[in-house]
């Protein structure tokens, strides 16, 4: 399946990538063992006030802080946020839209 993750930095910021994955239900766990590990590695912090965090606020927070000039400049780690995005929520387009803190698919 080709998917194109396109993260929204700020109204003048934002990176499209494209990337082919194999969905299934293995890889999407993966995926989201890999959100898990790189939301705890980069210190993210929750976005809600309850402190619960959904696999969606990991992918905001992970993009968040890998930040505009980290994936620009280094495109190994842009194409494994993409990949890892695409094979979490198996959609073919998936938006990431830091300033409006919304993911959409």
């Amino acid at each position: 399946m080709r998917s194109v993750v396109t993260v929204i930095f700020n109204s003048r910021q934002s990176l499209e990538l494209g990337v082919d994955v194999e969905p299934d239900s293995a890889g999407s766990q993966a995926a989201r063992d890999w959100f898990d590990a790189t939301w705890v590695r980069l210190g993210c912090e929750p976005l809600r006030p309850s402190g619960k965090i959904l696999l969606l606020d990991k992918i905001l927070g992970v993009a968040d802080a890998l930040g505009h000039a980290q994936l620009s400049q280094d495109a190994q780690q842009a194409q494994e946020f993409a990949r890892q995005a695409a094979l979490a929520l198996q959609k073919p387009r998936i938006t990431v839209d830091l300033p409006g803190l919304v993911v959409g698919f």
